[in-house]
Formats: C-alpha cells, structure tokens, sequence
C-alpha cells in the first residue's frame, strides 16, 4: 500500500508566503494519522468456518472471501493426513484469478496442552508474519469457527499479541446442524432445551434432567461412557440417532450409538418427555 500524501503537498505548497506553521502543523497531522492508520497496513485474519463437509454448503461470504484472500491457512491433524477442510474448498479455489499461498500447519490431536502450545505458536507466528506483510489470511476451520474449533486457539494467541490485529469470524453451518438434516428432524422446538456436549463425564445425567435433546460431539472417543448413559435414554424411550460423515458421499446414519472409530460422527438424543409426562 502506498498512502496518498497528494494534499498535503499541495497545501504546503499554496500557502508558502504565509509562515511555515501551516506546513509544520500538516506534517504534525500527517505523522498522527500515520501512527493512528498504522494497522491499515497490516492484513486482516478471517477466521472461516466451511461446514460439516459437503463444498456446496459454504455460505456465499465464505466463498466471496476464500477467492480474494491471499492466504489460506488449512491445519491438518497430521503430517500424513490432508487438510479435510481444504478439501472441502477446493472445488471452488479453481475460480480463483489472484495468487494464492496456501500452507498447511499440523495441529494434532494430543490431550498434552503443552505439547499443543508448539504447535499452535508456530501456526500463529507463520499467520502474523503473514499479516505483517499487509496480505489477508483465511484459517478455515471445519463447522463453524465459534464451536469446537482450532480456530479459537489462534484467535486467543493473536488477540493477545501487542500488536492490533483485525479478527472476522466467518459462521459456517455445524456438523450437528447438518446430522439434523441428515435425520431429518428438527434439533429443538419452542421451549426446548438442546444441549452440545463434548465429552460423556459424571455429570451427564444432569443434561439428561435438563435437556429435550443432546447432541454428543466426538463420539469416538466416548466409548467407555456410552452404555451407562444407554439404559438412561431407554428409560425416558428417547431417541438415538448416529451419523457418521455427515453431508459427504459416504453418509451412514445408524438409529443407536455406534462404537466403531469415525472421527466424522456425531450422536442426536431425543428425550421424549412430553410424551412421558403425559
């Protein structure tokens, strides 16, 4: 970016004859609105959620955006697996007439924080540097970047960095919005309580008392809970709905949990109360 100085030239120039505070008071503005728009030479960061797998459930935005930015950001689990989410945009990245970079950090599924902090230290020094150059960067991010996402990690780390760096988060439709649609039925109605949880712990039944219907996130690892949750959900004749790669080609719902190891699979419960209760 090369910021236009045209006016002020011609201002200092109009006004010669007069005495020099007029130019020392235009450079004095010129050098505070330099300090002020500093960030205007920075990029932006978008963060862009592509949804549950299937290309033509990317929002028009996301679309709009992934064929303008410079950079993309597309973390992978591992270094021998591809980036699922880049897989799922590049169909449309082949309308693209602008140059892009794409690069791919891992971010590996460890329970170790601290072993993850390196690797999230890295993806972000890579993004800022990127950003300090003045290009736009899209860290696209399966679902929705708000939920679950490895996109929060960077957001935290680059939001605490000394230096102002603009942040858009970019919705993209859920895996649990789309394992609705798979079944075919509504998550919640009216008053009803829906409730997203991560991981089966002890307090589960609490969601149980609490909830018209649970979507279980992650299911694969859950394994150990899943029969003592079972007999509950019979108790209250509730529902179980297990959707396996949601939106993809290889779709499989299953009407009961399943114990096998999809990373793509996500569980619905429908707790009947009204109809116990009557």
């Amino acid at each position: 970016m090369i910021e236009n100085n045209s006016n002020n030239n011609t201002n200092s120039n109009n006004n010669t004859n007069t005495n020099n505070t007029n130019t020392n008071n235009t450079n004095t503005n010129s050098n505070t609105n330099n300090d002020n728009n500093t960030n205007k030479f920075k990029g932006k960061l978008f963060g862009i959620g592509v949804g549950p797998g299937d290309t033509e459930l990317l929002t028009l935005k996301a679309v709009r955006i992934l064929n303008d930015v410079d950079v993309i950001c597309a973390p992978r689990a591992s270094e021998k697996q591809d980036s699922t989410a880049l897989n799922i945009i590049k169909p449309i990245l082949k309308e693209r007439r602008k140059d892009l970079t794409i690069f791919d950090p891992v971010f590996p599924m460890l329970e170790d924080e601290s072993l993850l902090n390196s690797y999230w230290n890295d993806a972000t020094s890579l993004i800022i540097s990127k950003l300090d150059e003045g290009l736009d960067v899209a860290f696209i991010t399966l679902g929705d970047p708000s939920i679950y996402s490895t996109f929060s990690y960077i957001q935290k780390k680059i939001q605490k960095n000394q230096e102002y760096y603009e942040i858009e988060m970019v919705p993209g439709i859920t895996s649990f919005t789309s394992c609705a649609a798979s079944i075919n039925k509504p998550l919640v109605e009216k008053d009803e309580v829906l409730s997203i949880v991560p991981k089966i712990q002890d307090n589960f039944n609490g969601f149980i008392d609490n909830s018209d219907t649970i979507v279980l996130m992650k299911l694969s690892r859950n394994k150990e809970k899943i029969n003592e949750i079972k007999k509950d959900i019979d108790d209250l004749n509730g529902n179980i709905f297990t959707i396996k790669n949601s939106s993809k080609k290889n779709e499989e719902i299953i009407n009961d949990f399943s114990f096998d190891k999809t990373y793509f699979m996500t569980s619905i419960v429908k707790l009947n109360k009204k109809i116990n209760e009557d």
